[in-house]
């Protein structure tokens, strides 16, 4: 599968050509739901909780008499039912991750990819340098590209002037090779690669 190379400034820079068994499968829904489902439980604080009837602070005497008063059996006021009472099955703190298969998490990332293939929206770009970190001009070029919303992954490291430039910029996204993820890659309208992080996911998948 041959895809064009270009450059920040739009102009070609010859060609690449992809593995069928990354970027060019059939892509499954069901797979990239698990990936994002497994990715955002993975990710969500856990951090709620609420003051049951052992963590508030009221008086554990008895409020009246068991027998005799007419009304119902009580014993401390920081039952449930009470106002000032604990919070009856509430949340408490937890994780909320939960187990995906490491060959399932690897599968849906290859369908993300190839899912962006098979829309065109995936731009395989030369390299991203910029001499400067300046945020207008790389909108410009942006512009010039038709990059609104997108994903760019660099190689291993990404260039400090170009990760400056770009982090002000709204709906642009830069990630190491290292951090691809299906839930960034499904969020943003295009797909950005360098011919450094092409190279870097044919190996990894190999």
């Amino acid at each position: 599968m041959q895809i064009d190379i270009t450059t920040l400034d739009g102009e070609g820079a010859g060609s690449v050509d992809l593995n069928e068994t990354i970027f060019g499968l059939e892509p499954r829904v069901d797979l990239l739901q698990r990936m994002v489902r497994w990715q955002l439980a993975k990710r969500q604080a856990g951090t709620h909780a609420v003051k049951n009837r052992s963590d508030v602070n009221r008086t554990r005497k008895k409020l009246y008499k068991q027998k005799g008063t007419g009304n119902a059996r009580h014993g401390a006021a920081s039952a449930p039912q009470f106002r000032g009472g604990g919070r009856a099955f509430g949340p408490v703190v937890r994780s909320h991750a939960h187990d995906l298969p490491k060959k399932v998490r690897a599968l849906a990332l290859k369908h993300a990819l190839s899912a962006k293939v098979k829309d065109s929206t995936l731009i395989i770009i030369d390299d991203v340098k910029l001499a400067e970190g300046k945020t207008k001009a790389l909108v410009e070029r942006f512009e010039k590209m038709g990059l609104s919303s997108a994903l760019i992954i660099g190689g291993a490291e990404v260039d400090v002037n170009f990760a400056r430039a770009a982090r002000n910029i709204p709906q642009i996204d830069v990630l190491p090779v290292q951090g691809i993820n299906v839930y960034d890659i499904l969020r943003r309208e295009k797909l950005v690669l360098t011919r450094a992080a092409i190279y870097a996911l044919e190996a990894r998948f190999q």
